[in-house]
């Protein structure tokens, strides 16, 4: 909150003001399927006329819409719907380097995009116990590590 809001909240005139909650800038990722330009054009189109978009990013290839600015993320995804009549969802990957097993039941996804896998705590929080490294994988995968000063030098 900068000097001039504090003093617009202290001088305002009516006696019970009640304070409107400030969104923050927020990066919305949502998967909705783009088979040509107009399908493209239609999702930028339905976002775009949004109160607090800064931004809009479409990749058709990757099926993903990315939309920054001051919003609600439901609200964003509930407008795509309702405006393109398209089925959409939040991005449901993360990239390949963030999951320890990529290839864990759950993670592993045919649909995903080039270097992304399905994001596993939140959509299998079952699954997650499998792709994430234990304690004791890690003690001894990094014993081969080339920034372990102390490694085995027998490779």
């Amino acid at each position: 909150m900068g000097i001039l809001d504090y003093l617009s909240g202290i001088c305002e005139c009516t006696p019970h003001s009640s304070k409107k909650k400030l969104k923050q800038l927020q990066t919305v990722e949502i998967k909705v399927k783009m088979d040509c330009e107009g399908c493209e054009r239609r999702v930028r189109k339905a976002v775009e006329g949004m109160s607090g978009v800064s931004q809009v990013e479409v990749n058709p290839k990757q099926s993903k819409l990315t939309v920054v600015g001051y919003v609600d993320p439901k609200k964003v995804l509930h407008q795509l719907r309702h405006g393109t009549g398209k089925e959409a969802q939040f991005w449901p990957y993360v990239p390949y380097d963030f999951v320890d097993h990529p290839y864990a039941p759950g993670a592993y996804d045919k649909k995903a995009p080039a270097g992304y896998v399905r994001d596993v705590l939140l959509q299998n929080p079952q699954a997650y116990a499998l792709a994430q490294a234990g304690p004791f994988e890690v003690k001894y995968t990094s014993a081969f590590s080339d920034e372990n000063a102390n490694a085995c030098t027998v490779m």
